[in-house]
């Protein structure tokens, strides 16, 4: 399981530090860049529409890959996106700038994030899945936690890289041809991945599928299209608390609070550190007590945090910011921890890849899409961004009430775990 798992992270770790690099790349210097004739407020807001594109081609990206999981297996979905996505980051850090190429620079970069999606897309339901599959039942939510950690991983692989650029090159040489930098390692870091996954067996449960679904995302829609919407209205906060915390907020820090580049990126690496290593110990949790209730309270923690978030956040401090994102973090992943066995658990084998993966990612769409353009849209500088914590609140309150309306999956416990007496055969 420790191979296995690890496995898992460092693939997701991968294809996340792909997807962050992009993130990062677009609210530090992409608008000027690719979005030269726009306005500052307006190249940012472009800028983060091409980050948007690759939230709307994650739902495709799980719905191709998907299909391949639950009708050939597992293991293929893990080396196919973890190379599309590894190639199409390569591919922006050389795409030329507007100044170069002019409107087919936009162009570019839109279609390379596009494809970079789908390869994200599909990541997560292989991933996830190979560690659930293989887990044992009491233990699934610990082992499953560990592809969790990718995002976190790959977000201070990206952004580590990032900060020691800025802190190390000239704001002149940055907008050059230091950004791409993380982006050209990618190739590395696939090769790497890919090496890792190499000698992966295919999952049991897939294996003891008599007969995979022929039309997976046909039996998902006709039979399970209730729990796709609930789940992808529930995981929106996740989404949307951390694209705040990792993308907007950097935006908003430094052009609009005057904040460095390098004090805002590390107050948020401190952040997602945090929230990485608290991981494992929220699955357990989840373990003991079940993923509904640990999704409840961390949606009612994101809720209750939006409104201090901002506060500390405008006062530019970075202790104080690096607090007001520390919270927002742990209710992130209070939810977040158990979400790689909790929606797994919700489908039936025979199109669990399809099902969880597309419920995922629409929850990305609504949470991680949006919330960039809407933030920025929101934040114009004349005050502190009250509209801003009440969007993220409004969101926070929309996954509570999906997640009430979802089953508990936790497997029941053990007459020897509950003191009961076993029952006579």
């Amino acid at each position: 399981m420790l191979r296995l798992a690890g496995a898992s992270l460092a693939g997701t770790a991968v294809e996340f530090y792909d997807f962050f690099a992009y993130g990062t790349a677009a609210a530090l210097v992409l608008g000027p860049l690719f979005f030269p004739t726009f306005s500052p407020l307006a190249g940012t807001l472009a800028a983060f529409a091409t980050f948007g594109i690759g939230f709307l081609a994650r739902p495709l990206g799980s719905v191709v890959f998907g299909h391949i999981g639950d009708r050939y297996g597992r293991r293929p979905v893990l080396f196919l996106s973890l190379f599309l996505t590894g190639a199409t980051t390569v591919a922006v850090g050389c795409v030329p700038p507007y100044a170069t190429i002019g409107a087919a620079a936009p162009v570019l970069l839109l279609l390379l994030r596009f494809l970079q999606g789908l390869g994200v897309g599909g990541e997560w339901g292989g991933a996830v899945l190979l560690a659930v599959e293989h887990a044992p039942a009491r233990r699934r939510a610990l082992w499953s936690s560990f592809p969790q950690m990718g995002p976190s991983v790959g977000f201070l692989l990206a952004n580590g890289l990032m900060l020691a650029l800025s802190a190390g090159l000239s704001d002149a040489e940055f907008r050059d041809w230091g950004w791409r930098i993380p982006f050209w390692g990618a190739g590395v870091l696939a090769a790497g991945g890919l090496l890792l996954r190499s000698s992966l067996a295919e999952t049991p449960q897939f294996q003891e599928i008599r007969e995979p679904a022929r039309l997976p995302l046909m039996e998902v829609a006709r039979d399970h299209w209730r729990l796709v919407l609930l789940t992808a209205g529930a995981l929106s906060i996740g989404y949307a608390v951390f694209y705040a915390v990792t993308t907007w907020s950097l935006a908003y820090g430094t052009v609009q609070l005057g904040v460095s580049r390098t004090v805002m990126l590390v107050c948020i690496m401190a952040a997602v550190a945090v929230e990485g290593a608290v991981t494992p110990l929220a699955a357990l949790l989840g373990d003991r007590y079940g993923r509904r209730p640990l999704c409840l309270v961390g949606c009612t923690a994101s809720a209750l945090w939006m409104f201090p978030m901002i506060a500390l956040l405008e006062t530019a401090e970075p202790l104080l910011m690096f607090a007001g994102f520390l919270g927002a973090m742990l209710a992130f992943i209070t939810t977040f921890a158990v979400i790689a066995a909790y929606l797994p658990e919700l489908y039936e084998p025979r199109v669990r890849c399809t099902g969880a993966a597309v419920g995922y990612n629409l929850g990305g769409v609504l949470g991680g899409a949006l919330t960039p353009v809407v933030a920025t849209a929101l934040a114009r500088g004349d005050g502190p961004p009250w509209g801003v914590a009440a969007y993220l609140t409004g969101v926070a309150l929309l996954s509570l009430g999906c997640f009430a309306l979802l089953p508990e999956t936790r497997p029941a416990p053990s007459p020897a775990e509950t003191g009961a007496e076993p029952a006579p055969a």
